[in-house]
């Protein structure tokens, strides 16, 4: 039993609020346990310089992420970022770009940007992966938002993403640390990876003496079975408007 009562394999609490904000047509706030993210996408009918050709129909799409920790989000307080991203912001977001664009068929897409912004309000541990899960839901509500530009045959989203943190705490694997367990861990593990079970990225780190292939394993398997948990709360969340073609997650 972990200090906060759940079981090695077992989430945070999971809560999400689809259409947080008016302005972006995907907005999200996601809450894992006491870690809050506000997730929106913008649409953009433009790309950057270096993806524009002479003709539009040949354009394919792009997607960008920017990621910030708001000064109350810890603490002490968490100094603003007003002139210059600091480095673990930087590949925060670089992370959360990589991952949501493997989600999505740019040729489909189109000539447009989709920039996912994601401003911690609160951190607890796991703001990069909550910032990638809910990234995906107000992505498929952005998308929602332009179906009718969008070519009828040719899906933009084409898979489902999600994230998990595991880790070794006291000699076992765990699933999802608040900061309590983050700060204690052994091992610090990020994971990303598709509804189907594919992995996409895997950050992991060592943080005193190295660990085995075999607890490797057995914590990509624990991130494997959270990331299932994860793709169902993300259908259900969606309801009817799950964008992918079955009716049911696709992991």
């Amino acid at each position: 039993m972990r200090h906060d009562g759940r079981l090695a394999n077992q989430l945070r609490e999971f809560r999400v609020t689809r259409r947080f904000t008016g302005a972006a047509p995907g907005s999200v706030l996601i809450q894992s346990g006491r870690t809050t993210v506000l997730c929106t996408a913008s649409v953009e009918a433009e790309l950057p310089k270096w993806k524009a050709v002479p003709d539009p129909s040949q354009a394919s799409g792009w997607l960008t992420a920017e990621y910030s920790m708001l000064p109350g989000s810890t603490a002490p307080r968490k100094r603003r970022e007003r002139e210059k991203t600091d480095s673990r912001s930087t590949e925060i977001q670089r992370l959360i770009g990589r991952s949501l664009r493997s989600a999505i068929d740019f040729k489909a897409l189109g000539a447009r940007t989709i920039t996912i912004d994601c401003d911690v309000l609160e951190a607890d541990g796991g703001t990069r992966t909550a910032s990638i899960t809910g990234g995906f839901l107000a992505l498929c509500d952005a998308i929602a938002s332009i179906r009718s530009e969008l070519p009828a045959d040719r899906p933009v989203i084409v898979r489902s993403i999600a994230a998990i943190s595991v880790g070794m705490v006291a000699g076992e694997p765990v699933l999802d640390l608040d900061y309590v367990e983050d700060s204690q861990a052994e091992v610090d593990l990020n994971v990303v990876m598709s509804g189907s079970g594919e992995f996409i990225e895997v950050q992991g780190t060592a943080e005193g003496l190295p660990f085995s292939r075999e607890l490797l394993d057995r914590q990509l398997d624990l991130a494997t079975e959270g990331i299932a948990q994860l793709t169902r709360l993300q259908h259900e969340i969606l309801g009817p408007e799950w964008p992918l073609d079955t009716n049911r997650p696709n992991c």
